[in-house]
């Protein structure tokens, strides 16, 4: 360390630039709290507390997942906390549940599950199989219409829709479309489904009690070509009895998807509505046929607030979909207009100014600044 600081006492009179990192001169701050397992003494572990069941362990771990810490995310912690009770449901009341009915069948089917000789050998052997039918009906009946909720929330459905309002799609709607005369092409939460599949009206089912009132709803959320914040009513079919489509008053009748091309993936919706009784929807038909995309002009929100009163969301689907083949066919047959192209126009590269002498500059400089258009790769 001599020879360091004698040249820094010969030449302190200088004033010399110097450099430094902030890691060398900022001291380490403290963490913002303790950190995770902090608390847990890992040289004995013997001491710790033992979960007798599985169930005590899951509300623990439930619970110590629920409390706020503050090492989960940097957004999270120092983002604005939005309150989730803030947004108003505007759906049907979640059915209720009887816990001591639930753990009384979970119960009795793992003691059937356990006295089975057959499924014990064949979890054994890892030949057992799982009946998926059984397990999507589980799904549906149990946390399916949460996770539909946030995939609704994810791709901006409630935002476009219901300006912010949201709602659990407790019915489940299965929506599938015919193509040829076997396959079928199903909608589920967010699939591509292409406008070829798409051209004529689907299959929908969802389970209804007798005697009750639907309202069924497509719409297009991306595909209007003059609003930005309007949509475009694809189908609608009101006062459904029970599950029967079919029999249900056809107030717009079916248009196919006509995303335009180079436009990206438009988002198409069904809407299920439960209906307190008929309702006259004569403000809201549209001419049969009806190619005009002024009548079909539509906003959600508008004739959701007009019928509130007597309505309630209460299923939901939605695919995307873009541009192919079939939809020049609906511009130039259907709607009798000129097909809309977008186009992105690249801007040229952008090239700083050639340097007469390019030091260690890669072999391909020079073709950067050539009149041709042909690349040399090198070549000289």
């Amino acid at each position: 360390m001599a020879a360091p600081l004698c040249r820094a006492a010969l030449h302190g009179g200088r004033q010399w630039k110097t450099f430094s990192t902030s890691a060398a001169c900022s001291r380490r701050t403290a963490p913002l709290g303790p950190m995770p397992n902090a608390d847990i003494d890992v040289s004995n572990l013997d001491r710790l507390e033992k979960y007798r069941s599985f169930e005590r362990y899951r509300r623990r771990a439930e619970q110590e997942a629920q409390a706020p810490h503050w090492w989960r995310t940097y957004w999270e912690h120092f983002g604005e906390k939005s309150d989730p009770g803030s947004k108003i449901d505007i759906g049907l009341p979640p059915p209720k549940i009887c816990r001591s009915q639930q753990l009384l069948e979970r119960r009795q089917f793992l003691q059937k599950l356990r006295a089975n000789v057959e499924e014990e050998r064949a979890a054994r052997l890892q030949t057992a199989q799982i009946p998926m039918e059984a397990v999507r009906t589980e799904w549906e009946r149990t946390c399916g219409p949460y996770h539909k909720k946030r995939l609704a929330e994810y791709y901006g459905l409630y935002r476009d829709l219901f300006h912010g309002a949201i709602f659990v799609p407790w019915v489940p709607l299965q929506v599938a479309y015919a193509v040829g005369e076997e396959d079928l092409v199903p909608v589920y939460h967010g699939n591509e489904v292409t406008p070829t599949e798409a051209a004529r009206p689907p299959e929908v089912t969802y389970e209804a009690d007798e005697g009750s009132l639907w309202t069924l709803l497509l719409t297009s959320l991306d595909g209007h070509l003059l609003e930005p914040e309007a949509e475009y009513i694809h189908w609608l079919v009101t006062n459904i009895p029970g599950a029967q489509v079919a029999e249900g008053q056809e107030t717009c009748h079916y248009l196919p998807p006509f995303p335009a091309r180079g436009s990206g993936f438009h988002r198409f919706v069904f809407l299920l509505f439960k209906q307190d009784g008929p309702i006259n929807f004569s403000e809201d038909a549209r001419p049969s046929p009806c190619y005009s995309l002024a009548q079909r002009t539509f906003h959600t929100f508008d004739f959701y607030k007009k019928h509130q009163e007597t309505m309630t969301p209460a299923g939901l689907a939605f695919f995307q979909c873009r541009w192919d083949g079939s939809v020049t066919h609906v511009f130039h047959q259907l709607l009798d207009m000129r097909e809309p192209v977008f186009e992105f126009v690249r801007p040229p590269p952008y090239h700083p100014k050639q340097k007469r002498f390019p030091h260690r500059q890669p072999l391909r400089y020079l073709d950067r600044y050539r009149d041709s258009q042909e690349p040399t790769y090198g070549i000289y």
